[in-house]
């Protein structure tokens, strides 16, 4: 299984402002996001919008304004995050495109993938945010880090 990049941005936002602190310096807009990991701006503005829909983090404007992380951020499960942004459908479409597939109604295969990616998101719903950057990762994460 392979993340949406949407998914993957969230998670490094995420982590990041995890180990960024309090400091004004440490609030990176959603322009710093984009550019320090190389997305289009857009993009980067509809993962911050949902991470803030979900309360996860905050987004102040204007001067001294930027993204902080929420305690519920930091609490968050990465289970329950990656399930916000890859959603709930099947592992593959059986009955989209030109041509559905004929094995459709009596297929075994997509229960079977069904349960696999559930045990995917359940393995990741005891996993934090906070656990994700505990030592050593938060600290390597603060020095390569292009934003501060």
């Amino acid at each position: 299984m392979r993340l949406l990049r949407s998914t993957d941005l969230a998670l490094r936002v995420l982590m990041r402002l995890a180990v960024a602190g309090d400091t004004p310096e440490a609030t990176p807009t959603t322009r710093d996001v984009a550019a320090a990991m190389e997305v289009p701006y857009t993009h980067a503005a509809k993962v911050v919008a949902e991470l803030q829909h979900m309360g996860l983090l905050e987004a102040r404007r204007g001067r001294g304004g930027g993204l902080t992380l929420t305690d519920r951020g930091r609490a968050a499960s990465v289970g329950t995050v990656v399930r916000a942004f890859e959603g709930d459908g099947d592992v593959v479409d059986c009955e989209g495109g030109a041509t559905p597939c004929p094995l459709a109604s009596a297929c075994r295969l997509r229960g079977a993938l069904r349960q696999a990616q559930e045990a995917f998101f359940a393995s990741l719903d005891p996993i934090t945010v906070a656990d994700i950057v505990a030592e050593p990762t938060g600290p390597l994460l603060l020095g390569i880090s292009r934003f501060a």
